[in-house]
């Protein structure tokens, strides 16, 4: 034991004692390592062997072998789409295109939103030039994934390729249909050019991708290819639908240069004039720049002044709207605009300047506040010479301090004693409009009820105090508030009264009190653009038989209006219902309302003068109903009139030839 204990002992090695524990004077990064690696060259693989296929059972077993490799892979991650188009591109690589199709075909089942998987897969058909196939590939592929670009590109730059025009047309057509972005609508527009399809590629962008550099693209076409007033008319279209609430200083720019490559000076000096008297300053520095040069090159001196004066008004422009109640900036401007502008352009400035009251009370401010308006009233008297407006002035004016008085009495106001000893219009509104501001929504119900009793005919108050009631959430108040309007024996305008209460119904979706409402208002009156309305709302309800029902409006409207002496409301009202009919209705419902317009002729009345003496003849139009000539035994007794009337004729014929009626006899 001890001897083989000893032996034990023997075969464990000693572990080294580090002595020197100090840092290496050289030291070993992990990069150097990784370097020295690669250059050795050590985790190399040697190439795998060629391998020689001699006869066709070895090839059918290496194509075995392989397919198993692809299938194992496949079956192990049936989503990593890169083990199926190696698989088939191998396939192809052998020939075996059907048996690739397969492949990509089992892809797609897996995930048919792979781009890349129908490329490859329409691709290979192109490759083996299996034209009808790829068309099929592409088709189902734009019809999966309409959104993909790159497909509608490919598909048709293909057709294009084989000369097939019509087929490219089409693809484009049905691409456009998608409204993709704006460089799809470029493509298209490109290919109609490369055949000389102009009046194809006219129009094509701005209908989906209204923005202003598609208008100028349209535009610059036009004139690219001569057609210099069709260009005019697009630039003119561009203005007109953006309109003034939407320029942009760059179409602006663009027109003026292309009237001026026209020799179209004075429409570029108008064009520039009234682009800069609408879009704001700070947005047309492009605009102003362009201008200058155009005068400089083109204009005189008086041209030259106005941009001078221009920049002056601009600069004033963003001191004053800087600071608004810097009114000695209001002075200098206007100083400036009364010696170079019309009338119409320093009152406007005037009324800008005016409304900036001070908001302090303090004299320095409203002494120079003040003497606005003294220089307003001046200007109007003795520069306008108009006398009216000169007093409109002082009066707005005056009423302007009477605020301040107004603010003085509140106090008053609230325990009631204004109202009570000068009940006015105009106070009450004030007062509803203080208590409004402080939130005091009871007060402004009895200030309400209070106003309504002194002036019960005023419509405007009763709608805004149901208004009041549907802000705060009352739904029945506001109804009630209403039927006590409409009950009201007089009232100033009960049109806008009704039209209130039926828009309240609608917004509260109540379509039966709605029409219950109309229903009421059309015992009232049977004024035709009641009846239109309440079509009109029959069709916005959302409901299954809203065309039933409307042309049920139509036709008892129809009916009530046959007794009206007004004929031109009739017309209206079938002019309504006919193009009702034209959006909505069938081919024999068209030709019934054809049936049902009247016919317009013309007529001759004699005039007397107002002493009763002859005044001579008035021509005028009148309008005859079908149903109405159906309808009048009087046209009906002319007609049998003429028939007797010609019975008679043949009868006295018949007598006059005696010879006739023997040889009929004997017949």
């Amino acid at each position: 034991k001890m001897a083989s204990t000893a032996a034990g002992k023997q075969r464990i090695p000693k572990v080294a004692k580090v002595k020197n524990k100090a840092p290496a004077e050289v030291q070993i990064t992990a990069e150097q390592l990784l370097r020295e690696a690669k250059e050795r060259e050590l985790e190399l693989l040697p190439p795998p062997p060629q391998q020689k296929i001699t006869d066709v059972e070895e090839l059918n077993d290496y194509k075995l072998r392989k397919r198993k490799t692809f299938e194992d892979n496949i079956r192990k991650n049936r989503t990593v789409i890169s083990n199926w188009i190696k698989y088939a591109q191998w396939e192809e690589s052998l020939k075996e295109i059907q048996r690739a199709r397969s492949i990509y075909e089992r892809a797609l089942d897996v995930d048919y939103r792979n781009v890349t998987l129908w490329l490859k897969y329409a691709e290979m058909e192109m490759k083996n030039r299996q034209v009808n196939h790829a068309r099929n590939i592409w088709d189902r592929a734009i019809t999966t994934l309409p959104r993909v670009n790159q497909f509608w590109y490919k598909y048709t730059y293909m057709e294009e390729m084989l000369g097939n025009v019509a087929g490219s047309r089409q693809v484009f057509e049905r691409w456009m249909e998608w409204q993709p972005e704006e460089q799809a609508w470029h493509s298209y527009i490109n290919f109609e050019l490369r055949y000389k399809e102009v009046d194809r590629a006219r129009t094509a962008l701005v209908l989906v991708h209204p923005e202003v550099k598609n208008w100028i693209k349209y535009a610059r076409f036009e004139e690219k290819h001569s057609y210099f007033a069709h260009a005019r008319k697009v630039y003119e279209r561009a203005v007109e639908f953006f309109g003034e609430e939407h320029m942009d200083e760059h179409l602006y720019v663009a027109f003026a240069k292309f009237e001026e490559n026209q020799k179209e000076f004075e429409r570029v000096r108008v064009i520039y004039k009234y682009a800069l008297d609408r879009i704001p300053k700070q947005d047309a520095q492009n605009l102003f720049k362009n201008y200058t040069i155009f005068e400089k090159k083109f204009g005189d001196r008086r041209g030259i002044e106005d941009i001078i004066v221009s920049k002056r008004r601009f600069q004033y422009e963003e001191e004053v709207k800087a600071n608004p109640h810097n009114y000695d900036a209001w002075f200098d401007y206007l100083r400036l605009v009364e010696s170079d502008t019309d009338a119409e352009t320093v009152r406007e400035v005037y009324e800008r300047a005016i409304a900036n009251v001070p908001p302090i009370q303090e004299k320095r401010h409203w002494k120079r506040y003040i003497y606005l308006w003294i220089n307003y009233a001046l200007y109007e008297e003795l520069e306008a010479k108009d006398a009216e407006r000169t007093r409109q002035v002082y009066q707005a004016c005056l009423e302007l301090l009477f605020v301040f008085w107004f603010v003085f009495f509140f106090f008053y106001a609230q325990q009631g004693t204004s109202i009570g000893k000068c009940p006015k219009n105009k106070l009450f509104k004030g007062y509803i409009e203080l208590e409004l501001q402080l939130r005091e929504f009871d007060r402004c119900r009895k200030l309400y009820e209070k106003f309504l009793e002194f002036a019960p005919e005023n419509c405007t108050s009763w709608i805004k105090f149901a208004e009041l009631e549907t802000i705060l959430g009352d739904i029945d108040r506001a109804r009630a508030i209403y039927e006590l309007a409409i009950g009201q024996p007089r009232l100033d305008m009960p049109e806008v009264l009704w039209k209130s209460y039926i828009d309240f119904e609608i917004e509260q979706e109540e379509f039966e009190k709605t029409r219950n409402l109309y229903r009421r208002l059309l015992q009232r009156t049977q004024h035709v653009k009641v009846w239109i309305s309440l079509a009109q709302f029959e069709l916005s309800a959302a409901q299954d038989e809203r065309l039933q029902r409307c042309r049920q409006v139509y036709e008892e409207a129809n009916k009530a209006m046959r007794s009206c002496e007004e004929k031109e409301e009739r017309v209206m009202l079938l002019e309504a219902w006919r193009s009702f009919e034209e959006e909505f209705g069938t081919d024999a419902t068209k030709e019934r309302i054809d049936k049902l317009m009247p016919e317009k002729i013309k007529k001759r009345r004699k005039l007397q003068a107002e002493d009763g003496s002859d005044a001579g003849w008035e021509e005028y139009y009148d309008y005859i109903f079908p149903e109405d000539t159906a309808n009048q035994p009087n046209l009906k007794l002319l007609a049998m009139a003429k028939l007797w009337k010609k019975q008679q004729q043949e009868s006295e014929a018949a007598a006059m030839d005696p010879d006739k009626d023997i040889d009929e006899s004997q017949t």
